[in-house]
């Protein structure tokens, strides 16, 4: 099996990966607590072994690909108020997002892509692309895999309509990857007071305190292993489909000239 990880190359075999146009991923998480019943690496560790999982199908499909490694932390100031969480200034965020995406491009790499697994990413990471993309001249992807893979994720869900905190599905995950990682006794623990969001077309910043006093939204106690497994195939595929779609990488990205 070619390997994919970008930590494991060696700097000749990447300098090689670089002149066949390999995409590069670099999945971006965050250190954060997960309710009463999930350890604070949740969004890394689903994050990483997505990149993974659909690292190994792009590569099934002739495409070469690398996966830097996750970075752990980023923007998660909403849930400070639970404790265990690390999180990053937009500035120090943005800095080290970037620098590393010039230190891939330096090497050669041209099609790269932020894979997004926490939501206070979310607008960060937009933000980030749009400013370094016509700065460096090559094309970056974003997106956060469980938009790019919504319909399959509602699809396989039983009692939510789609992912959101400690939940249903990052339960399942987390089963499915680390089963003894999951405090199955504190699943009732995790009860979810949502107050829903705020008016549609509006935005406003809140902690997660406010919605749930346990730390978690949505259902955990839906949540099994074999689920798990079913939700990794299904984002992993999507993700997968999308990044090897040549269109992604053709269509016009570059800055209209006068």
């Amino acid at each position: 099996m070619t390997e994919t990880e970008w930590r494991k190359l060696r700097a000749d075999e990447l300098r090689e990966r670089a002149a066949q146009n390999a995409i590069v991923i670099l999945p971006v998480g965050s250190l954060e607590q997960h309710g009463p019943h999930l350890p604070v690496e949740v969004d890394t560790l689903l994050g990483e072994t997505i990149a993974a999982r659909a690292a190994a199908k792009i590569a099934a499909k002739g495409q070469p690909v690398v996966v830097l490694p996750m970075l752990w932390t980023g923007l998660s100031e909403h849930h400070m108020s639970f404790g265990g969480t690390i999180t990053l200034e937009f500035s120090t965020f943005a800095a080290v997002v970037g620098d590393i995406v010039r230190s891939a491009v330096r090497h050669g790499f041209k099609k790269i892509v932020l894979l997004n697994a926490h939501g206070g990413n979310e607008n960060a990471l937009r933000t980030i692309t749009d400013d370094l993309t016509p700065k460096l001249g090559v094309p970056i992807v974003q997106f956060t895999y469980w938009y790019a893979a919504a319909v399959p994720i509602a699809k396989i869900l039983e009692k939510q309509g789609g992912l959101t905190h400690a939940c249903e599905a990052e339960t399942s995950m987390t089963m499915a990857a680390r089963p003894d990682k999951v405090a199955v006794d504190r699943i009732p623990l995790a009860q979810s007071n949502d107050t829903g969001d705020v008016p549609s077309g509006v935005y406003r910043w809140r902690s997660v305190a406010a919605r749930t006093a346990s730390g978690a939204l949505g259902h955990p106690e839906a949540a099994s292993a074999e689920k798990g497994e079913r939700l990794y195939e299904a984002i992993s595929t999507a993700v997968a489909d999308k990044l090897c779609d040549k269109d992604l990488w053709e269509l016009p990205w570059k800055p209209e000239t006068a």
